[in-house]
């Protein structure tokens, strides 16, 4: 390997090792938040939750592994360029191709190493994370009783507003709900003043005293219920009642036992591939037998196929109208009943098709997802390399900014078109792929662009097409420039010196206007998506209001990317407007954070004010 294509690769892993630590380490911190609510008031051994996070750990790679090698991509091609290494490296004639060569098989043997990962690790992971969160989720809080919330302490729900004493066993204004054996509802229910811990912790009982409380009942007669409007319920007042509560058991709860393992996540590509196989097969048995159930239904196969009716020359009326009207209204309601219960059947058979479409559809994604993880990888390496070298600037800042709108993007695309697949509407396998294959283009064009060392914003042959379709043509000013000429002449006819002050000026006027051209532009295109932004806000709503789900998400991701390409426009005529002010002498513009937001939401006010002010200006200038 030559000392080139070593420093670059040395310089990249430790970036990737240290960006990669530092996201992992963020994302468990989310996880552990994520799961506060299933390991708190457990009583859980520490070893059982270092356990559940390290079972988590591999979960997070398809988050954290794109992320990383987008960063560090733009963080290490950014720094280079920034630092005139990219520079440097072209005066000797390497291309920017060359530089990428060794990181380039890197990436591709880190996308072969990642497949593998996803098909053998994760499903693993998930498959002890999910069995552990179940075990977890069966041990109850025993002797935990936390204020103002219901505590599931055995056939009780435990609810006090205040704990107090040395180990918190004396209670206030104490709820408690009895559950009932034979209905879900609970209908005993003991409120008291005050009430006591006297259990010890060894102890498998227990005891709760309460003290100045009453005990209500709701009566239930099941055979005759109109006696429930008499006596609705019973109540009893006490100064002391004891509950002894039973906990053995409660907590035997085999924490390592791991009896789930049929989920779609924690399977590999074979079983995954004959798992969807089974249930293409179970899909097309059901709406086989459905089907068949529909057809005999009808009664077709049981009519009389020897008979052979012909056509009444006389009668030319409704075959209904042959009946009584005893028999008009059985046939009638005969024909209303089946219609109703076919209804049913149909209504109760499309629960289980859309549940049965819904478990395949996700089976599909998690096998599609192991081999995207890994070209994914790959993409975004050819997104963040080149997209660094255009942007010239490494470090934290601009680069994380702009790997983390990038792979926002590249993320909910794909929650968006996996979360519309999951119904049929939409292929899984597209699905899956869509995100990575919207990467690869701009991948693609970035690398162009930075090989042929061309800026990142120059959007000609994208632009013009529009231009002319919106009818944005630049005029100049000849007035400001016959002024000059004028002067020009008197300036020769007069005095050298007026030559020369005057020959500034047209300087200046000629470097104010290639800046006010530049700012025109960027401003009338800026206004261009605005106007194209707002109606599809609009859009969205409405197809929102009307129950259209995909034109609305359509809209709004539409009107998503319409917003950011005005604002790089928008901040960039902004820039340029700043310029302009430079040549203007005793002007100044505003800077304001509070009125260039302003400018954003009113932007179509604010390109006119913009306009005649610097109009104003500049006239004001010349006298």
């Amino acid at each position: 390997m030559k000392i080139l294509d070593r420093y670059i690769l040395t310089t990249y892993l430790k970036t990737f090792v240290s960006v990669f630590l530092i996201l992992m380490f963020i994302f468990v911190l989310q996880a552990i938040w994520l799961y506060i609510g299933d390991l708190a008031g457990k009583d859980l051994d520490s070893f059982v939750i270092v356990k559940l996070l390290l079972y988590i750990t591999p979960t997070l790679i398809p988050l954290i592994l794109p992320l990383t090698i987008l960063l560090v991509s733009i963080m290490v091609f950014g720094s280079f360029a920034e630092n005139y290494e990219f520079a440097a490296m072209k005066s000797t004639g390497i291309s920017l191709q060359r530089a990428m060569r060794s990181l380039s098989f890197f990436i591709v043997f880190l996308g072969v190493v990642t497949f593998i990962f996803a098909n053998n690790v994760i499903p693993w992971a998930n498959y002890n994370v999910y069995n552990l969160r179940k075990n977890i989720a069966k041990v109850k809080p025993a002797l935990a009783i936390s204020e103002g919330q219901f505590n599931d302490i055995g056939s009780y729900n435990i609810k006090v507003e205040k704990k107090s004493g040395e180990n918190d066993e004396f209670l206030e204004t104490v709820v408690i709900h009895e559950k009932s054996v034979t209905s879900p509802t609970n209908r005993k229910i003991i409120i008291a003043k005050r009430g006591e811990l006297k259990s010890s912790e060894d102890s498998n009982i227990l005891q709760l005293v309460l003290y100045e409380g009453n005990r209500y009942e709701e009566i239930f007669n099941r055979k005759n219920p109109k006696q429930n409007r008499k006596k609705p319920h019973a109540k009893s007042y006490f100064e002391t009642y004891t509950i002894n509560v039973d906990i053995e058991g409660l907590n035997e709860v085999d924490i390592d036992d791991k009896s789930y393992d049929n989920r779609f996540n924690m399977l590999d590509v074979s079983a995954l591939n004959y798992t969807i196989d089974s249930l293409y097969q179970k899909k097309r048995e059901h709406e086989q037998n459905f089907s068949n159930t529909l057809y005999q239904r009808t009664s077709i196969n049981t009519l009389k196929t020897n008979i052979s009716p012909k056509k009444d020359s006389l009668y030319k009326g409704e075959i209904i109208e042959l009946f009584n009207d005893r028999t008009k209204i059985q046939l009638l309601s005969l024909a209303s009943n089946t219609v109703t219960s076919t209804k049913q059947i149909i209504s109760s058979n499309k629960s289980g098709f859309t549940l049965s479409t819904k478990w395949l559809s996700k089976h599909v994604i998690s096998l599609h997802e192991k081999y995207v993880l890994g070209i994914a990888c790959i993409i975004l390496f050819f997104v963040g390399a080149p997209l660094g070298a255009l942007i010239r600037k490494g470090g934290i800042g601009l680069p994380l900014v702009i790997a983390i709108l990038l792979f926002l993007t590249y993320h909910f695309i794909g929650i968006f078109s996996k979360n519309s697949s999951q119904d049929g509407s939409f292929s899984p396998i597209l699905a899956t792929w869509l995100s990575t294959a919207i990467m690869l283009p701009l991948s693609v064009f970035l690398t162009t662009r930075a090989t042929k060392d061309r800026g990142l914003f120059e959007f000609d042959h994208i632009i013009e097409p529009i231009k002319k379709l919106f009818n944005i043509r630049s005029k100049k000013k000849q007035k400001n420039r016959s002024a000059l000429e004028l002067k020009l002449d008197e300036a020769i006819l007069s005095d050298l010196d007026i030559i020369e002050d005057d020959a500034v000026t047209i300087s200046n006027t000629a470097a104010f206007e290639s800046k006010h051209q530049d700012y025109k532009f960027y401003a009338k295109m800026a206004l261009v998506f605005y106007y194209i932004a707002i109606p599809l806000l609009v859009l969205h709503f409405v197809f929102k209001n009307n129950k259209f789900p995909e034109f609305a998400s359509s809209s709004l991701q539409l009107c998503i990317i319409a917003a950011l390409i005005f604002i790089i426009y928008y901040v960039k005529s902004t820039f340029d407007l700043h310029k302009i002010y430079t040549y203007i002498e005793d002007k100044k513009v505003s800077k304001s954070p509070f009125l260039i937001f302003l400018g954003i939401l009113f932007y179509p006010l604010a390109f006119y004010l913009r306009r005649n002010k610097i109009a104003e200006d500049f006239s004001l200038d010349l006298k």
